[in-house]
């Protein structure tokens, strides 16, 4: 393995274990609170708002995106090649996702993909947040909207020519934030998902 392989490896790994910090289960015991016992479970912005409170929930949904931005922002202007960012951002995504520290589970990435691609593709993370601002407005469901953004993310960086790797890392974060929402898009279907309460 050669040092630039070594490199992007040990930059992963060390965007992984940032991702892989719990921001939402932390907050919650702070206040007394296993978020895993309560609402839905998640340790995602969402469940906090509902579980422990709205300055919980901001403060999660900022820790959270905060995962995902930092690490690739602090890439993406250093000398390294141009690809790193991509993949270090991938990593810290699914840190939080497939937490070490939480047996390898954790929240559904909207937050951490939102701070990824803050840093990744900022004008395609634009059209993803009116997507999800119009489902939400609509029809007041956080999972249809962030189904929704998440498959629409990858058309936008191809769309707005983002480079390969930004693509595919952009494809891999949707298709998982998909998947981690099986269970609301079920609920969706069923008509008992809930509706957001600001």
């Amino acid at each position: 393995m050669g040092n630039e392989s070594l490199m992007l490896a040990a930059l992963a790994a060390a965007a992984y274990l940032l991702g892989s910090i719990p921001t939402g289960l932390l907050l919650g015991k702070a206040y007394g609170i296993d978020v895993r016992q309560e609402g839905s479970g998640n340790i995602g912005a969402t469940n906090l708002y509902r579980t422990v409170g709205r300055k919980v929930g901001i403060l999660t949904l900022i820790g959270d995106c905060l995962k995902g931005l930092l690490p690739v922002m602090a890439v993406k202007y250093s000398a390294l090649p141009g690809d790193y960012a991509a993949w270090v951002g991938l990593a810290a995504f699914c840190g939080h996702v497939f937490s070490v520290f939480l047996k390898f589970k954790g929240g559904k990435g909207v937050a951490t993909a939102l701070g990824v691609f803050l840093a990744l593709a900022p004008l395609a993370l634009a059209s993803a947040v009116i997507v999800f601002a119009v489902m939400m407005l609509g029809w007041r469901y956080v999972s249809l909207g962030s189904v929704c953004a998440a498959a629409v993310m990858p058309a936008a960086v191809a769309l707005l020519g983002g480079d390969r790797t930004v693509l595919l890392v952009s494809l891999l974060i949707s298709l998982i934030v998909i998947i981690r929402h099986h269970e609301n898009i079920r609920r969706l279907i069923a008509g008992t998902e809930n509706r957001f309460k600001a």
